[in-house]
Order: structure tokens, then sequence, then C-alpha cells
């Protein structure tokens, strides 16, 4: 009975992707006028979402009746409870961006294929949530980078936002090199493509070396696919993409490496090369990209370097084997993100209202006296919830990531209020994490945490770098002027890398099939942000 319940799950889980494909389809060879496309669409988004809601509904009843995480071994898809609730995620922002874009693109001559690209989108990821399948995972994340190279592509008369296209295929190619690779390793040891088949095969018994090659290269596709150093640069420049766009790729589709390190935590268990790959790559990421977005004049890419430190930050994560703290990650990240960018437009206001109440500068008491506060609020958490909730450098971690909410104007005008604001709030994020902690022991994801203490105490020393590179800054603008320019050039990682993909991969630039000299690049903070700080 049990069987015949999870095979019905997985037929309503497909559901979102019929509709979402159907919105596709229908958006290009429909006739209706933009107005009443849009209608359609956004009516069959909404219908993808009340299904979503209800695959994760069965799915947590199916938990509760003593059944398994999606069918047994050798099915090509699953229902897991982390892919349902990422699956009702991905849909609740997929309907807020199609509402968003049917007004934000009034107007706009390509609309149709707007509509259909961003069908696609969500039909493919909402079928990467289901895969228990080698092929299907690949062919999906594969459908995923083509439907959103449409999207990037939406202005075709701009040479950046093709440069930007054009760098993200190449990486998307290696990132399927990649995934090929690991397949064929695991595929060759369990004799089966099954993801199911493989955890089965590791929780077994140790891994073969073919199996720990296999971990390695999903680690470096992934390192790919989520845009870390040095191959992030594409994810700042696709900021001439329209704003929706940037919210369904940062918010959506990048939070899906996290996604697939978090399935296939056994395989990285197995792997430790992999998982010290993930810890090098994340941490670095993390930490250059936390300094660079301090340098940052323009919101949206701004908001795009704070999204590859944030994808360090989460692929860092499951290297230290705290799989259930990137799971809640993802999914707070995805929520965070999406309304940041739908609400870009509010920045300039924002940024007006500080500079007038000289909230743009922190004062540097508060800045040291954040760190101490924010450890013993973490520390006290891991006291009252046990030492079970997570390992001591990782609450180490966590106070200096979140210290800076801390950080108090160095204005004097309405300076008790805003101190006042800035406790309030660090009592709250208190509360908050004391609720996650909670959620994250007990969370029904299908794995459990496996922290690796050595790489735990690297990520501690890294963000203590980080954090004090973020006070220079702040206190000494002037004496730091130098590393402020590497720093907002991003250390040059991706000027190399542009260079090395145009020399390999030559553009056929505006989709003419013509080959053309690419637009003449400079470092891409004067390209987006025309001044230099």
């Amino acid at each position: 009975m049990l069987n015949l319940l999870e095979e019905g799950n997985v037929a309503l889980g497909l559901a979102p992707v019929a509709l979402m494909a159907g919105a596709a389809i229908w958006s290009v060879r429909g006739r209706a006028p933009v107005r009443r496309a849009w209608a359609r669409f956004n009516a069959l988004t909404f219908a993808a979402l009340a299904v979503s809601l209800a695959e994760l509904a069965w799915e947590l009843a199916l938990l509760s009746a003593g059944g398994t995480a999606g069918p047994g071994a050798g099915r090509w898809l699953a229902v897991n409870p982390f892919g349902a609730w990422a699956g009702l995620l991905v849909q609740l922002l997929g309907a807020a961006i199609a509402v968003y874009s049917s007004h934000h693109l009034n107007g706009e001559p390509r609309q149709p294929v707007y509509m259909a690209a961003l069908g696609a989108v969500l039909a493919a990821v909402h079928l990467l949530l289901l895969a228990d399948h080698w092929v299907v995972l690949i062919a999906a994340w594969a459908a995923i980078g083509h439907a959103m190279h449409h999207l990037l592509c939406f202005y075709p008369d701009r040479p950046f936002a093709l440069l930007a296209a054009h760098k993200k295929r190449v990486t998307d190619r290696a990132a399927d090199a990649l995934l090929i690779a690991a397949a064929l390793l695991a595929w060759s040891q369990t004799g089966s493509g099954s993801l199911s088949v493989l955890r089965a095969h590791l929780a077994a018994g140790p891994a073969s070396a073919a199996l720990q090659w296999s971990g390695v290269c999903l680690a470096l596709a992934v390192i790919a696919r989520t845009a870390l150093m040095p191959v992030h640069g594409w994810l700042v420049q696709v900021m001439e993409a329209p704003t929706p766009v940037s919210a369904l790729l940062h918010a959506g589709v990048v939070n899906l490496g996290g996604y697939v390190l978090v399935l296939f935590a056994p395989l990285l268990g197995a792997s430790p090369a992999a998982r010290w790959l993930l810890v090098g790559f994340g941490l670095a990421s993390a930490v250059v990209a936390g300094l660079v977005l301090l340098t940052r004049v323009s919101q949206k890419v701004h908001l795009a370097w704070s999204t590859i430190a944030q994808m360090g930050f989460m692929l860092l994560e499951c290297g230290l084997g705290l799989y259930l703290f990137a799971a809640l990650h993802l999914l707070g990240h995805s929520l965070y993100k999406a309304h940041n960018f739908l609400n870009a437009s509010g920045a300039v206001r924002e940024c007006e209202r500080k500079l007038l109440t000289g909230e743009a500068r922190n004062s540097a008491l508060s800045m040291i006296l954040a760190v101490p506060v924010s450890l013993a609020i973490v520390f006290g958490l891991q006291a009252a919830l046990g030492d079970r909730a997570w390992p001591w450098w990782w609450s180490a971690v966590l106070a200096l990531a979140w210290a800076p909410i801390l950080w108090a104007p160095k204005a004097q005008a309405g300076g008790a209020r805003t101190v006042a604001a800035r406790i309030a709030a660090a009592v709250f994020m208190a509360i908050v994490l004391t609720l996650a902690a909670g959620i994250v022991d007990h969370a029904p994801i299908g794995v459990l945490n496996d922290p690796l203490d050595g790489a735990g105490i690297v990520a501690l020393v890294g963000l203590g770098v980080m954090y004090l590179g973020m006070v220079a800054f702040q206190v000494w603008p002037q004496s730091v002027v130098t590393a402020r320019r590497w720093v907002y050039a991003g250390f040059y990682m991706d000027e190399g890398y542009t260079h090395w993909v145009l020399r390999l991969w030559p553009a056929a630039w505006a989709g003419a099939g013509r080959k053309a000299t690419p637009p003449s690049w400079r470092p891409q903070e004067s390209v987006y942000e025309g001044v230099r700080s």
C-alpha cells in the first residue's frame, strides 16, 4: 500500500513539470494578445504552486506513516522531503516572478519568448528535484542552463549580456562533462545509474577509489554550476538581463548546487578530497566576495557578489559535513535574495536616507564589541541546546558571520534609537537561530550532519580574516587603498578566465552565426558601475 502511495506522489510531483512545460509551449504557439497570454501563464504557475503544496503534504504524510523518501531502487524518479520543500519554494518564487514580470516587461516585444523560457526553466527545475537517476539529473540540469540562456539574452543587442551568457554556457558545458564523468565512475562500481542504488552501495561498505573520484568530479561540477571563483564573473555580468531574471537566477537556479550536494551527501562522505575541494573553493569565494561587495555602488551588482559569497558559504557547509544547515541556508537564501532583487528599485531611496542620516559609516567601537557579544549569544544557545546541536567551531563561525548585524552607525542623530534597534535585531536573530537549530537538528531530509573538524578550524580562521578585512575597510578607508583596489577588481580572476574562454571557445556574437571581435572589455566593475571607489 505504501509503495502505491509513494508512486502516486511521484505522479503528483510530475504535475508541476507538465503544467510549466505546457505553459512554455502555449506561450510560443498561442496567438492570444500578450496581456491574455500573461493571465493564462500566471494561472498555470499558481496551479503548479497548489500541486507542489499538495506534493509536500503527501510526502510529509508518508513519512509520518512510515513510508520511505520515495520509490525504491531502480526507479528514475523519486520524491524526497527536501526536494518537496525545494519544489514548493521554487514554484512560489516562480509564481511571484511571473506576476512581477507581467508588469515589469510591459511593452517589451519579446515577451512570448520570455514566458516560454521561464516556463521551461521551472519545468526543468521540478524535474531535477525528482531525479533519482544520473541521466535524469544531468539532462534536467542541462535543460535548465539552455532555457536560462534565452532569458539572459533577452536583450540580444547588449554585447556584455551576450559575453556573460557565452561564459556561462562554456562553464556549463565543463560542468556537464564533469557530471558525466562522475556518473560513469559511479555506474561502473554499482552497475546501475540509480541514485538509490548508489546510496545503498555506499552504506554497505567502504567506497572504492572510483567512487571517491566520482565524488571529486561531482564537487567540481557543482563548483562550476554555482559560480564560485574563479568562474564567477558571468554571474555579475548577467545583471544586464531584466531584474526578474536576476531574481530567478540568484534565488532559484544557482542554489541548485546546494541541493545536489545534499542529495549526494553519502558520496561526499566517502570522498575526503571532494569535501576539501568544497571547503577550499567555498571558503575562498565567501571571503573574497564578502569583501568585494563592500566596494560596490550598484545595487544589483552588490547583490550578485552577495550571491557568490552565499554560495561559497553554502558549499563550505556541505564540505564541512553540515548538510542540514546547508539545506536550511538554501531555503532562507532563496527567499531573501528574491525579495532583494524584486525590491531593488527601493535601494536608491534607502541609500539616500542613510547618507542623509549618517548611517553609511559604522562606529569602530560597535565593530569591536560585536564579536564578543555575538559569540556569547551563539555559545549560550549551544549550551542551552546541548553539544549535539553543532560543533563548537561552528558556533564561532556563525558568530563571525552575523556579527555585522550588531554594528551601529557612527552618526549621533537618532543614535540611541538606532542602537536600540540593532540590539532588538540581535535578540530577534538569537530567537531565529534557536528555532533554526531545533529545526535543523530534527529535519527529516534523509541525511545527517557529518562534521569535519580539521576543515572547521580552517573555516574559522578564514571567516576571522574576512571580518578583520571588513573592519579595516570601514575604519581605515584611506590606509587600505591598494588592497581595496585589488579587492574591488576581485583580484582580476574573472579577467583571466574571460581571456581563456574567448581564446579557447570564440563566440558568435549577436546570434548571427558569424565570428566577430568580442566587445572591448575592461574590469567588469568599471563597465557596470562607471566609477571606481
